[in-house]
């Protein structure tokens, strides 16, 4: 147990002395110091920082607070300190001296468990050690035996995302998962377009699990390690290893990129398996993707009921007064000494996602280091230039425009009723592209087109069937693709 100690100086009667009187509740002293405390601090850092911090005993002048680990007490001793001693002190404890202590639970291996466990003549115990394993040599060509997935990212914490109106729910809704306060379901679905933040969330929650030593069977993955590990282990005639690690060894499952499975049958059918052990066990299942479930093409219906099982968020793209405090704490994160109207006029140029953000910033700081110049407005025009020219190639528009001076068909026609075969194909050809080449929800697509989305994923499942046969819509596509990847729009 990590214990917060906070050391008074000593007062009659064995009592706390606040401006000549003396507390006998502490109880009800610590709660109004929590509650000046959550009026003070953002909703978000109170819960993940104050809040778990609870009152354990109090006696010989000392309070004694509970709190996870020695990690979350430093955190506590760097930003929270000054704010414990202003609320004590508003509520009248003004001579006070605040001191943070780890406490651990002590092992077997400790000095103090040591001398417990000597017998009458001052010896110890003996005590039986299992043989040891030797590590079994790789045979040349073999692939390693996969491991819990992937590494997460080390600034990909809660304590590092920037919270705005467009990630508030996402956020909360994590955290309290994390946590384990969201009643009646273990399953969250983080949605967003590609760079918004669903990643970075997915991850913050695995690492607050495993920093807070509430599981280390943490497994992040996504839907193609997923896939890949699958064929692996049935290559390998290593399955019965493969399911007993997901469905029995696993107590929190974060599957990202879920979009990824589109049309893997035997990949979904042995999920969908493994979401119902992981259900019945009360495990936590984290997955991420780009669309809903249901506009997630050639998804079995078996699968899709348990993805939608759980709490649905969304994240949107940020609005400018996030992205400015965005870019503000990058830049103090790497060091960036970058003017205020630099970073508001990248705020305002570039307003997609926060990975189009990070590359103007890096590009602004990189490019006024090189050159040794001043970073001004000036030169982060000439920067955000190309990054606001590249983003503008590749719209669905774009692709409408482009669909149609090949085919010579007007883009009345292309979003009509009209099921002629010489519009039909040019219009199931653009849905198609605008699937490969946007962050555009299929749902969205439909719609620009004149379409529901179950047309839209009607036209893409046509056009990749065509493509296998590689005939003539092979060569055309490809002849589209090019033109699209080199930006001659």
């Amino acid at each position: 147990m990590v214990v917060v100690e906070f050391s008074c100086k000593p007062t009659r009667n064995h009592a706390f002395k606040v401006k000549g009187s003396f507390i006998k509740n502490m109880e009800s002293f610590w709660e109004k110091v929590k509650y000046q405390i959550k009026k003070t601090l953002p909703d978000h850092s109170y819960r993940m920082w104050i809040e778990p911090v609870e009152l354990l005993e109090y006696d010989n002048f000392c309070v004694k607070l509970s709190s996870p680990n020695a990690y979350f007490i430093q955190r506590l001793k760097n930003n929270y300190l000054p704010i414990f001693i202003k609320e004590f002190s508003k509520l009248g404890v003004t001579d006070i001296d605040i001191e943070f202590k780890v406490h651990s639970k002590k092992t077997p291996g400790s000095l103090n468990q040591k001398n417990k466990q000597k017998n009458k003549l001052g010896a110890y115990p003996a005590i039986s050690l299992p043989p040891r394993k030797t590590k079994q040599m790789t045979l040349p060509g073999v692939h390693s035996r996969f491991n819990n997935g992937r590494l997460f990212k080390k600034g990909f914490t809660f304590d590092d995302f920037v919270v705005g109106d467009n990630s508030n729910f996402a956020y909360s809704a994590s955290l309290s998962l994390a946590q384990g306060r969201i009643k009646g379901s273990s399953i969250l679905y983080l949605l967003s377009k590609t760079g918004l933040g669903k990643s970075h969330l997915s991850q913050a929650l695995g690492q607050h699990i495993i920093t807070n030593n509430l599981s280390k069977r943490v497994y992040y993955v996504t839907a193609e390690d997923f896939t890949n590990e699958m064929i692996f282990s049935l290559r390998n005639n290593s399955i019965d290893r493969f399911k007993e690690k997901y469905r029995k060894k696993c107590d929190v499952l974060i599957l990202e990129d879920v979009h990824f499975l589109s049309g893997k049958d035997a990949t979904q059918k042995e999920l969908a398996i493994t979401l119902d052990y992981l259900l019945e066990s009360d495990k936590k299942i984290i997955f991420s993707g780009c669309e809903l479930p249901d506009e997630i093409p050639k998804l079995n219906n078996q699968l899709k009921s348990r993805l939608t099982l759980g709490l649905v968020t969304e994240i949107d793209a940020p609005d400018y007064a996030t992205r400015l405090r965005i870019l503000k704490k990058k830049s103090k994160k790497f060091g960036y000494d970058i003017p205020n109207q630099v970073t508001e006029y990248i705020a305002q140029e570039l307003c997609d996602d926060v990975r189009q953000l990070e590359s103007g910033l890096y590009g602004v700081a990189a490019k006024g280091h090189l050159m040794g110049c001043n970073i001004d407005v000036e030169l982060a025009k000439s920067v955000l230039a190309n990054i606001k020219k590249s983003k503008k190639r590749i719209t669905m528009e774009s692709i409408k425009k482009l669909i149609c001076n090949e085919f010579s068909i007007s883009e009345k026609e292309i979003i009509s009723t009209s099921r002629k075969r010489r519009i039909v194909k040019p219009r199931q050809m653009a849905i198609f592209l605008s699937k490969k080449y946007t962050d555009m929800s299929i749902k969205k697509i439909g719609r620009t087109y004149n379409k529901y989305h179950a047309t839209a994923i009607y036209s893409i499942n046509v056009v990749e069937k065509e493509l296998k046969q590689k005939g003539v819509l092979f060569e055309q596509m490809s002849y589209l693709s090019k033109k699209i990847e080199t930006g001659k729009l």
